[in-house]
């Protein structure tokens, strides 16, 4: 039977994310704001679960219609067989969100939708599941526009970016899935050098390293459909066994990362020792000012600081332009993508970059800019007003 399904992602992701699904095989694929709509029976459900690196979660689409009043909304959710998917003795939490959305209080139909479901249960057992904000078993996702109603069981759980992997992180880190669709739209790929000259404790690497050993990035984790009554558990043993077997030599893999702080570079050590991929990787401290291209062409990508306070900013005002100089000096044949939500970077670096991909790092914007490094061409210049005498010699 063929179900309906939405995979939220960061925003600006979504055309990476729908090209990663097709790539596991999965149909019917639509490209909205904020995610992608897809449509396959429940091996495709488990499968994105298991190899998606840029869906934020999967859910499942169980109601959909047109509403009026709160009282709609109760009855939709009233209407589904909620005791066919899984037992009152299984947690629920109810999420809510809208858009334009003419009723009065989004708390008031959250609590009608976790009535409707918790009423369902009393008449056909007796009993109701329990409501846990923290980790509750089941999550139910609502949302509302102007006039329509969609309501999806989570077959997630904790968020898929929510890997397991990273023990440590630093102030300001990245989320796992928008690393791996970073590293998904500057086009790197297994075998090309990489490095993160400010890896902090390790994301975007440690994203590479698991893309690099075949590491399917739900496979140290649970999902909630796995509580489900209904879940197919020998197909689902076959797609963890199948992925398992997959996996390649966890073996250097031309991965660079340094960062000017000791700590930090400590915080990644872990991290990758706790995955084990330490050997995947080689990290060095150092100043990016000072560091030299690791091979002959490759990518680097990285998140640089930006500025809050005054103070911070004038020292980035400072560091831009000499960073840019860096890059062109040291880097020449290489490819960087700097991702950054300080508008500064791009005026200060001066260099012209060829591409500005707006991204968001939660509800930070955010740009990736990204700069082929050809020697003597990257550099804003002023024009210059042509001596007279070389132009008529020119002639």
């Amino acid at each position: 039977m063929t179900e309906h399904f939405f995979a939220p992602c960061p925003r600006g992701l979504e055309a990476a994310l729908a090209a990663e699904l097709t790539l596991l095989n999965i149909a019917a694929i639509q490209i909205l704001q904020g995610g992608v709509a897809f449509q396959g029976d429940w091996l495709a459900c488990y499968r994105a679960n298991l190899e998606s690196r840029i869906a934020s979660r999967i859910l499942w689409q169980v109601a959909k219609g047109q509403y009026r009043s709160e009282n709609d909304i109760y009855q939709m959710a009233h209407d589904l067989p909620w005791p066919k998917w899984f037992t009152p003795q299984q947690s629920i939490r109810v999420n809510l969100a809208a858009i334009k959305c003419p009723l009065r209080s989004l708390d008031f139909v959250t609590l009608r939708i976790k009535d409707a479901i918790c009423d369902k249960f009393r008449q056909a057992s007796g009993s109701r599941p329990s409501v846990d904000t923290a980790t509750p078993d089941m999550r139910i996702h609502g949302f509302l526009d102007a006039r329509q109603f969609t309501l999806y069981l989570d077959t997630s759980g904790e968020a898929l970016f929510k890997r397991g992997l990273r023990k440590t992180h630093g102030e300001a880190p990245l989320r796992e899935n928008l690393a791996a669709g970073i590293l998904a739209l500057t086009g790197w790929q297994p075998g090309i050098p990489l490095l993160d000259p400010m890896c902090g404790s390790g994301t975007l690497l440690l994203e590479a390293a698991q893309i690099a050993c075949q590491i399917a990035p739900g496979s140290g984790r649970q999902f909630a459909f796995e509580k489900l009554r209904h879940l197919d558990m020998t197909s689902w043993q076959k797609l963890q066994q199948a992925a398992a077997a997959r996996q390649l030599p966890r073996v250097f893999r031309s991965l660079y990362g340094s960062d000017l702080y000791g700590n930090a570079l400590a915080d990644a050590r872990e991290n990758f020792t706790a995955a084990g991929l330490i050997d995947c990787v080689s990290l060095k401290q150092a100043n990016i000012l000072e560091i030299s291209a690791p091979a002959e062409t490759g990518i680097l990508v990285t998140n640089p600081p930006y500025g809050v306070r005054i103070g911070e900013q004038q020292t980035l005002a400072e560091l831009y332009p000499k960073l840019g100089d860096a890059l062109k000096k040291r880097f020449s044949g290489w490819r960087a993508y700097l991702l950054t939500a300080d508008p500064m970077l791009a005026k200060l670096i001066r260099l012209t970059p060829s591409r500005r991909t707006p991204l968001f790092n939660g509800a930070l914007e955010c740009r990736l800019l990204e700069y082929k490094l050809i020697a003597g061409s990257m550099r804003k210049k002023k024009p210059t007003q042509t001596p007279q005498a070389h132009g008529d010699a020119s002639r």
